[in-house]
């Protein structure tokens, strides 16, 4: 993120100084898990395609943007749904470390747009070894626009997602959003914009 834009960021965000993780919640594709580069390694390795790049989805709908057959999409998808081990799903640079820090503090809540939690919720037990089980919330609404009601009844102030649409509802409804950047939601926002987990430790004065 270039300097301009992280010192206004800052000024904006200043009144988070410091958040109470009770407060924060946390989108899990695209901004804990790295999803994209899990699915471009399966389509690889399983498939024999080997000709996508992470910059080359710039749609959240992956068939809108990738030259690649719409059953093969849809299976690689069911695989990453409900197999993040067997397809080694990993977390995004960071978001671990962060994590662990910020449940040092209070519960983790992560609000996801997956159909069922269980798959996932392990994979997140597994990768924040040490956090005590019960520290770990995870609610799957199914759907990206049952996310806001889902937050504003959890009592939420801010969240950190990758998907647009979400990010501009959620904005629209008063919980403070946090766009993870990716190539698939690039282009002007009315709230900030963080390239990575290291951007979030410095812009928001986390408690350690």
């Amino acid at each position: 993120m270039p300097k301009d834009k992280i010192h206004a960021a800052e000024n904006e965000f200043n009144f988070l100084d410091p958040i109470s993780p009770s407060e924060i919640g946390f989108d899990i594709d695209g901004v804990v898990a790295d999803t994209m580069k899990a699915f471009i390694r399966v389509a690889r390795d399983e498939f024999g395609i080997n000709y996508i790049s992470k910059e080359q989805i710039t749609s959240y709908w992956i068939e809108e943007c990738l030259p690649v057959p719409l059953d093969i999409i849809k299976t690689i998808i069911n695989r990453l749904l409900a197999d993040p081990f067997g397809i080694e799903l990993e977390p995004l640079p960071g978001a671990r470390e962060i994590l662990m820090k910020l449940a040092a503090h209070g519960r983790l809540t992560f609000v996801t747009a997956r159909p069922a939690k269980e798959p996932i919720e392990a994979w997140l037990v597994s990768i924040l070894s040490g956090v005590p089980r019960g520290d770990i919330r995870v609610i799957a609404t199914g759907h990206h626009s049952a996310k806001a009601g889902q937050l504003e009844e959890l009592k939420l102030k801010y969240f950190i997602d990758d998907h647009p649409e979400t990010c501009q509802d959620l904005h629209k409804r008063g919980i403070r959003t946090i766009v993870f950047d990716q190539p698939w939601n690039r282009g002007h926002t009315p709230f900030l914009r963080i390239s990575s987990w290291k951007d979030l430790s410095g812009i928001i004065k986390m408690p350690y």
